[in-house]
Order: C-alpha cells, then sequence, then structure tokens
C-alpha cells in the first residue's frame, strides 16, 4: 500500500481509491519470503474488507481485517482498514493506533497520514492534523485537496499569512478551484474584510450564477449585510430563497436586509417565515418584536418579547419592553427593566440615557442627573453622556 509512484489526481481520497491497490498482489507485501498462497489469502480478504467498508458492513470488516492480522501483524492494508472503522465508529484515538502502527512499518503510506490527519482535525488538534497532511504532501505534493486542508486548518487557527498562501498554493494548480476560493472567502471574512472576500466569492458567482451554491449567495449576501449595502444583499439572498424558501440564513438574511432598509413590514414577513419552521427561536422573536414595536404595535411586540423571555434571558427582549413602557407614559416600569439591564451590562452608555430621558420626562432632574454621574464614576467617558449632563445643568 506505498503510495510514492501514485500519480496525483488532486481528488477527494475515498474507498474507490483504494481499488488500486489490489491491481498487482504480488505486491502486497514487501515479505517476498511468504508462500504465494498465504499471499492470495491475504490479497483476497483485504480486497473483500475494503468492499465490505464500500457497503459500510462495519462488522464484517472489522473481523476480516483482524484475521490478516492474526496471520501478518505488520499487514498495511489491515493496520489502515482497521483505521478507516475506528475512524467511522468516531473512536479516533484507536484509529490513531492503527494508523501510526502502519506508518512505523510503512512511512510513505499517504492512506495512513490522510486518515491520521483526519482523526486529528476531528479531535480539534489542528496543529497535529496539520503535521500529518505535510507528510502526505511529501509524497503527493500537488494534491489540492490535501492542501485546502492545510489551508482550512491554518484559517481556524486564525493564522491569516500562512492560510492565504496555502490557499494561493492551491490557486497556482487549479486558479479556478472552488474550495480554495470560497476558503479565502471565508478567511478575509473572519478577518472582516469584507471587501476582500466579495472578490473570492463572486468570482464563484460569476463562473456559473445560475447553479451557484446557495451557501456562496449568503456569503455575498453576508458581506453585502456587514458592509451596509443592503439593497445589494437583498438580492443574493432572495436568489437563494427561489432555490430554497425555508433557508434559515437566506432568510435571516433577507429580513435582516429589509430591516436595515428600514422596511419593517418586509422584514417581518421574514421573521415571521423563521418562526414558522423554528417557533423557540428567542432571537428571532424578538426581532419580530423589534419590527412590531417600530409599527406601533406595541401589544403584538409585547407578546413576542413576553416568548423570548419565557425561553430564557434576552437583553434585547427586556429593553423592548422598556422603550414599550416608555412610550406608554409608563415610565417607572422602563426605568425598573433598565436598570435591570444596567446591572448585567454597566457600561452601556445607551442604557444611562435612557433611564435619564425617563426621568426626565418625569421632571426629576436630580435624578437624571445622578445616574449619567453613575456612568462616569465607572471611570468611563462618552460624548452623548457628557452632552446631556451639561444640557441638563445648564
Amino acid at each position: 500500500m506505498q503510495t510514492g509512484e501514485r500519480k496525483s489526481t488532486g481528488m477527494n481520497i475515498n474507498e474507490d481509491d483504494f481499488e488500486f491497490l489490489f491491481d498487482n498482489s504480488q505486491e502486497i507485501e514487501a515479505d517476498t519470503s511468504l508462500p504465494t498462497d498465504e499471499i492470495a489469502e491475504i490479497s483476497q480478504l483485504s480486497r473483500r474488507g475494503y468492499q465490505l467498508l464500500k457497503e459500510n458492513r462495519i462488522v464484517e470488516a472489522e473481523k476480516l481485517f483482524h484475521k490478516i492480522l492474526e496471520k501478518y501483524p505488520t499487514n498495511n492494508y489491515a493496520l489502515v482498514g482497521l483505521g478507516d472503522i475506528f475512524r467511522k465508529k468516531h473512536k479516533h484515538r484507536d484509529a490513531i493506533k492503527f494508523y501510526t502502527t502502519c506508518l512505523a512499518y510503512y512511512p510513505g503510506n499517504n492512506y495512513a497520514y490522510f486518515g491520521l490527519a483526519d482523526c486529528y482535525k476531528s479531535m480539534k488538534q489542528l496543529p497535529a492534523a496539520i503535521e500529518a497532511w505535510n507528510s502526505y504532501l511529501e509524497h503527493d505534493p500537488k494534491n489540492v485537496t490535501v492542501i485546502t486542508r492545510v489551508a482550512d486548518a491554518y484559517r481556524k487557527l486564525k493564522d491569516f499569512q500562512t492560510s492565504k498562501a496555502t490557499y494561493e498554493r492551491v490557486l497556482a494548480i487549479d486558479d479556478q478551484n472552488a474550495y480554495a476560493l470560497i476558503g479565502l472567502g471565508h478567511l478575509h471574512f473572519d478577518f472582516q474584510e469584507y471587501e476582500s472576500a466579495l472578490v473570492y466569492w463572486e468570482k464563484i458567482y460569476k463562473e456559473n450564477p445560475d447553479s451557484v451554491d446557495i451557501r456562496v449567495l449568503t456569503s455575498i449576501g453576508n458581506c453585502h449585510r456587514k458592509l451596509k449595502t443592503f439593497e445589494k444583499g437583498l438580492t443574493y439572498f432572495l436568489q437563494a430563497l427561489e432555490k430554497d424558501p425555508r433557508n434559515f440564513f437566506a432568510l435571516f438574511g433577507a429580513a435582516d436586509c429589509y430591516r436595515g432598509m428600514r422596511n419593517y413590514e418586509s422584514s417581518l414577513i421574514y421573521w415571521l417565515k423563521i418562526l414558522q419552521v423554528d417557533p423557540e427561536n428567542k432571537v428571532i422573536l424578538t426581532r419580530a418584536g423589534d419590527a412590531f414595536r417600530v409599527l406601533d404595535q406595541s401589544d403584538r411586540a409585547e407578546d413576542f418579547y413576553m416568548k423570548a423571555l419565557g425561553i430564557g434571558f434576552d437583553y434585547y427582549a427586556i429593553l423592548g419592553l422598556a422603550m414599550i413602557h416608555k412610550s406608554k407614559g409608563e415610565y417607572s416600569d422602563a426605568i425598573d427593566k433598565i436598570q435591570s439591564l444596567i446591572r448585567k451590562d454597566p457600561r452601556n452608555h445607551r442604557l444611562y440615557i435612557e433611564a435619564a430621558n425617563c426621568y426626565l420626562e418625569q421632571g426629576y432632574k436630580t435624578q437624571a442627573l445622578q445616574i449619567l454621574k453613575e456612568y462616569l464614576s465607572l471611570g468611563l467617558h462618552n460624548l452623548y453622556v457628557t452632552t446631556l449632563i451639561h444640557k441638563i445643568e445648564s
């Protein structure tokens, strides 16, 4: 199962790739001292084991591979096969033992490196996964699938420069590689470089706009949301919804774009569509409540805020209720809710200003000044707070 001479396809490795292993049964073991009939038996068992793996008949495959190891404890097919079986079972530490045993006897076995890397990735040990993938690449340096996985791992480790350089290695081999372009988009998005992210995702979109993956559409839309170019973002979210009318990210993006455009009636349509599918979503309940409040439907807004709070604490639901009390002239109730939020978020200047305004509506200037100065007593400074203090004092 040595793969040093195999030509790189740049394709994903899967069970079908093992078919080539059995083309030359005379290469089944380096140990040519084994009897010919025993080599043939091992070859047949190995072929059968991998076929069972492809058919997901795990228990039978495991028995076959153990049968091989009983006769030949260093057999690379059986060691990798058992590693794959335990990896499928999500028993990654057991899988690693089989892969590393194989590599001790066959240091150039790429399938063991690939399985080993996948185990470490699943265990969130990304540096170890990168090391295993790089060992793979020593024997197959142009495998773009593996290079992309290395770049993805560096991205998750927040190593911008190394991740970008690794994705660019893929593009040097295949300048239209979708996985590298998508990865570069996510990399720049993660580092809040939204315009740069758009360049990569739009390149994929322009290549085939009619059949582009829905995740590319929502990613482009999210860039526009972050850039506050809501009308442009809305176009992509609506296109995504044509492909999948129930897609959460597309519904959320469309609702949030309408919200950013201050078209609260349209945003409410999409918040409610999400709630039809996910009625216990606390965030969406609060967003719907906000839309009803802005549309002067305070009773319905209050219902949605209370539903959200029935699920758990929600900062914005409490703030929304406070704003409803304020709009109704129920200033004491509004102040009580704002004070409860200040205890949880004492550095938020907006809360102190809202509370001060409630006091001023009642003619209580002393209390308004007192709560604003509480904010300053924390060693915090804010232009809006100091401006309101000067306005009250003057």
